[in-house]
């Protein structure tokens, strides 16, 4: 009998993080949609082991699941975790034949992503109590988000030593560990700067490095810096579903609106493809066609 599906998890897990170079949050992805089919056959009573599951195994393992989760998205991304898996599976020749390569993904529709105006993150802010203790590290929060296009775990992490403030640059460190210098807005430093006098004042910092700290002197989690955004949207009144990743998208398209390079922004948001980043090009078709009336000479 070969693997367990503890050790084979295990397994999986350090190869993604030392051969894949994956962030933690993607890793715990990919292990948890082989976990799912481990509860399954456990929940079925199915002795199953990592190598001895077949292709008909996954059929009725999808059909279960997709019984109690309709969203194509969480299909599609649960048949990644499954075919990443087994393809290690077969590289390290614990199995011959890989049993998801014949399953196909379903369709996801092309889904473009929430976007807020100047106007509405210009509300947000408005909404922010500046006399709370909080109040100027949520400023700084929001506008650094929007003033670099910054992924929520890149500003968790970011440094006071990331901060290169003469030259109006933050060394972010992305997916995989992977460095890049992001230009960030002079109202994203200004608001910084203001809210470190704030932060100097926390009776203790654990975390002296990092720039955005809660009340006990530690780094903010992935969950308060969506807490804090959620808030204030309410209290905008604005109805869109937005996380920090929309401050990101804002960011890009923006940026594209105003005329700039595709792969200026490219390297400013860290994607490893050009083709990620073309999805902001689609966002506003009312601005195309404006530009195609206003350019173009047969318009």
């Amino acid at each position: 009998m070969g693997l367990s599906w503890k050790q084979a998890i295990k397994d999986f897990e350090t190869y993604l993080r030392l051969e894949k170079s994956l962030s933690q949050n993607s890793i715990e992805a990919y292990t948890d949609d082989v976990s799912k089919l481990e509860r399954y056959f456990s929940e079925k009573g199915l002795d199953r082991v990592p190598d001895t599951v077949i292709y008909q195994d996954l059929k009725d393992f999808l059909a279960w699941f997709y019984a109690d989760n309709q969203n194509t998205r969480t299909q599609a991304r649960t048949i990644s975790g499954l075919r990443g898996f087994f393809r290690f599976l077969l590289i390290e020749g614990e199995i011959d034949k890989n049993p998801v390569s014949l399953i196909e993904s379903p369709r996801i529709g092309f889904k473009l992503p929430e976007v807020l105006s100047v106007q509405e993150i210009d509300s947000m802010i408005g909404v922010i109590d500046l006399s709370k203790p909080e109040g100027h590290r949520n400023k700084a929060i929001i506008e650094t988000l929007y003033g670099s296009g910054l992924r929520v775990s890149e500003l968790v992490n970011l440094r006071l030593t990331d901060i290169h403030q003469v030259e109006g640059f933050i060394t972010v460190t992305g997916k995989g560990n992977k460095q890049r210098l992001v230009p960030i807005s002079n109202k994203a430093l200004k608001e910084i700067e203001i809210y470190k006098a704030d932060r100097n004042m926390l009776r203790t910092i654990y975390d002296q490095n990092i720039v955005f700290l809660n009340r006990r002197g530690r780094r903010l989690t992935r969950a308060m810096i969506f807490t804090i955004i959620k808030d204030l949207a309410a209290r905008a009144g604005i109805r869109k579903r937005i996380s920090p990743h929309t401050f990101r998208h804002s960011f890009a398209t923006h940026l594209i609106e105003g005329g700039a390079d595709l792969r200026a922004v490219q390297e400013m948001l860290g994607h490893e493809s050009i083709l990620t980043t073309e999805i902001y090009t689609h966002i506003d078709r009312t601005f195309l066609r404006d530009t195609l009336l206003m350019f173009h000479p047969r318009a």
